[in-house]
């Protein structure tokens, strides 16, 4: 029975749903997980400096291929652990820029994978938050330094945005959970209009703890990930995102058939979600427009 590697710097408790995606992706590719496939599954715990042993604790398992998801640090981990093995990545800025792949077309090595945009809605998401929230000209911008991969384009990214449509911007750094409360008592003090949180697993981890947060200091905030909303957060706008894992699922049962990571174009998310949780807005004191509600995919009541 062949072995699939799945390596995440999260917990499963936190993936239930993107879990399923990835196994129906398998399904649709003719493998089901204890009956023609294994699935040998690695958890960093939020522990990102255990991605490297982690990974290469699935090289010397000889898994067949490895699902590097959770953003660039399980698949550099990947990446740095092997030449050989196939790994299908998620990532959410170009993977050409990041020097994963040679080009989208044709990766040309051992990756290949699915960039689902999150860095390109950045803009998008200011303006939905604008929308929203209409007198808004200061916002908090909430990044993990430690994602230096990501953290860097997301204020280069920010920033422009904000300046186009007149908006301030304050960066709140936060890598720890203590770290998410302090930028909290930072935004108490200096009472930003909103929040804007960067693109990041650290923060889809603990997306309870912001909306909690943002919900007791009326803070209105937006994330990229749907399960932010359902936790109670305010608003998401980004890729569907189980479609992102069963993408993944689908490529690594290509691969178990025999195709090559090399030859596999790397796909672009075309799915987007915009989902509001009408209670909170409610709860906040805000009045979402007609407009906003219209294009919403979901209005959590």
């Amino acid at each position: 029975m062949p072995v699939v590697g799945l390596l995440d710097q999260r917990s499963p408790d936190e993936l239930a749903d993107r879990l399923r995606g990835f196994r129906q992706g398998l399904k649709d590719s003719d493998f089901v997980e204890g009956q023609n496939v294994a699935i040998d599954y690695r958890w960093a715990q939020n522990k990102e400096d255990r991605l490297p042993e982690l990974a290469a604790d699935l090289v010397r398992r000889r898994v067949a291929v490895i699902a590097a998801t959770g953003g660039i640090g399980p698949t550099l981990a990947a990446k740095a652990a092997t030449t050989t093995i196939p790994v299908v990545f998620i990532v959410s800025d170009d993977p050409v820029r990041l020097g994963l792949v040679a080009s989208l077309a044709r990766p040309g090595g051992n990756l290949t994978g699915i960039n689902f945009f999150n860095v390109e809605l950045t803009a998008k998401r200011l303006e939905l938050l604008r929308e929203l929230v209409p007198a808004t000209t200061r916002v908090a911008v909430l990044i993990n330094p430690a994602n230096t991969e990501y953290t860097e384009t997301t204020v280069r990214e920010v920033g422009a945005a904000a300046r186009t449509i007149g908006l301030q911007i304050q960066v709140l750094n936060a890598s720890t959970s203590r770290e998410i409360d302090a930028a909290f008592a930072t935004i108490v003090r200096e009472r930003p209009d909103a929040l804007f949180v960067g693109n990041d697993a650290f923060f889809n981890a603990r997306r309870v703890q912001l909306a909690l947060l943002a919900g007791r200091h009326g803070v209105p905030a937006i994330l990229s990930d749907r399960e932010y909303a359902e936790a109670g957060g305010l608003m998401t706008y980004g890729s569907n995102i189980v479609d992102v894992y069963r993408q993944v699922g689908v490529y690594a049962g290509r691969i178990l058939k025999g195709a090559k990571p090399a030859d596999l174009p790397v796909v672009q998310s075309t799915k987007f979600e915009l989902v509001i949780n009408a209670q909170t807005a409610r709860m906040l004191g805000l009045t979402v427009p007609p407009t906003l509600l219209a294009t919403a995919d979901e209005v959590i009541e």
